[in-house]
């Protein structure tokens, strides 16, 4: 999908028409069921990558893949650790929480990620990938639980 598809608005596209977010655009998983088959792939190139799946690691897994986070949305308990890894072969990706005021991380090639700590207030929190939540609509949601 090249342009926002007016007739499947995801709760991200949703969001960011009512914040004003412009040059929002749905282009990488404009429905669940998108999400879903992408991050699919996403746990079966981790498993080739580590010989495992994401949920058999001792930590919560956000993939960064096809320009989706996998889980697209996460509920997560304040002080839990959390991997951010780029699944991607040729692109890079960052994790930001903007609107709570954090800096955006480094970028992560393919294979490369950070382990953190959630320190983020009980509430939900936008996730934006820095270079691509306009463009390519990389937005996820955490919800951070006390």
């Amino acid at each position: 999908m090249s342009a926002l598809n007016l007739k499947r608005l995801t709760a991200s596209a949703c969001m960011a028409i009512a914040l004003g977010i412009t040059g929002y655009s749905n282009a990488s998983a404009g429905t669940n069921e998108e999400q879903t088959k992408i991050c699919k792939k996403a746990d079966e190139r981790y498993k080739k990558l580590y010989g495992k799946s994401m949920a058999d690691e001792p930590v919560q897994i956000i993939a960064m893949y096809k320009y989706t986070f996998c889980p697209p949305k996460l509920d997560i308990k304040r002080g839990s650790k959390v991997r951010f890894i780029n699944l991607d072969k040729r692109t890079s990706h960052s994790f930001w929480f903007r609107d709570a005021g954090k800096p955006e991380s480094d970028r992560f090639f393919g294979g490369e990620g950070t382990e953190i700590e959630i320190d983020l207030e009980p509430g939900d929190h936008r996730v934006l990938c820095g270079p691509h939540w306009e463009r390519e609509g990389m937005i996820g949601e955490i919800t951070v639980t006390p």
